[in-house]
């Protein structure tokens, strides 16, 4: 078995190990992909395994060996699925593996709001308290957690997994979800907007939530509200959300994720006041990483055996 990976150093830098796949057959690891070139490296192999490198329809009529597509991630819609089944190409993803480290990122933006930790760092770094005539002093408004209300949209593994932590803060969860469940307190959007201290996106991006976050939506917002996008960068509009930020009508956006990535010097929301972007690392912690790629060679493993799991197609 041939077996190609594309993208290999966004998951795999160099501290962690893609030899136990050489078990299965040779391997062949591109560190990074361009889009143009995707067919030429992947033409005669049996196997591939991608990330975020888009797979069309037009690629996949060029590998006429091509079995099985494991995606290292959990979204796989940089996958033409419907052309996959037609050729009969096993398509599999790893999900919920993030979830734990998503959250904390979460909660990393929401602390820095509430307490301005690096702001505050910088000015006592700055010689600022050696300065002060008084024993404290703080730059902005702080923030105590206790009682806020936290409105989360998309409620499966990761909204979940806030929730609990957003409960040991003392917050008051809120939740809009498209499936209910018993013991969440399922609202309308139009309300999590309007009630919401935070509001956290936790949806897939599909054609209902794609600019969900727009500049009604953003007006239905407490001028005081906090909104953090660790999904997808396509559920808000970013120009909106500059308005917003530019304007007042919210009070802090944080994103480790953008519309387009990596990011461009045209986004809107670069250098935006109020504003936290990381570059799409809420996944990348090592020990999250290590889970990835241990599912990753699970998948392909069980496929060669015809056990399949975490198919998607």
């Amino acid at each position: 078995m041939k077996i190609t990976i594309l993208e290999g150093y966004a998951v795999n830098p160099g501290d962690l190990s893609y030899s136990p796949l050489e078990a299965f057959g040779s391997v062949k690891i591109y560190p990074r992909t361009p889009q143009n070139l995707v067919a030429e490296y992947i033409a005669d192999s049996d196997a591939i395994l991608v990330n975020k490198t888009i797979i069309t329809r037009e690629i996949l009529l060029k590998c006429p060996n091509l079995k099985y597509i494991g995606v290292q991630a959990t979204g796989y819609n940089v996958i033409d699925i419907e052309a996959c089944r037609e050729r009969g190409i096993t398509v599999t993803n790893v999900p919920a593996y993030s979830t734990s480290a998503v959250a904390q990122l979460v909660f990393a933006f929401i602390s820095e709001f509430a307490c301005h930790t690096m702001l505050h760092s910088d000015s006592v770094m700055a010689g600022d308290w050696c300065r002060s005539k008084d024993f404290c002093y703080w730059k902005k408004p702080l923030t105590e957690l206790d009682g806020k209300t936290l409105g989360i949209f998309g409620y499966g593994n990761i909204g979940s997994r806030v929730a609990k932590i957003a409960e040991a803060y003392g917050m008051k969860c809120i939740v809009t979800t498209r499936t209910p469940r018993p013991g969440i307190n399922n609202i309308d959007f139009d309300t999590l907007l309007s009630e919401s201290d935070f509001i956290t996106l936790h949806a897939p991006l599909t054609p209902k939530t794609e600019g969900i976050i727009n500049s009604a939506s953003l007006a239905k917002m407490k001028k005081t509200a906090c909104l953090i996008n660790t999904a997808r960068g396509p559920l808000v509009v970013e120009k909106d959300v500059r308005k917003a930020l530019d304007d007042g009508t919210i009070s802090f956006y944080a994103a480790d994720v953008v519309s387009k990535e990596p990011m461009t010097d045209d986004n809107p929301l670069l250098g935006a006041p109020n504003c936290i972007i990381t570059p799409h690392i809420a996944w990348a912690a090592t020990e999250t990483r290590s889970r990835l790629m241990n599912v990753v060679i699970q998948n392909l493993r069980s496929f060669i055996e015809g056990k399949t799991q975490n198919v998607v197609s």
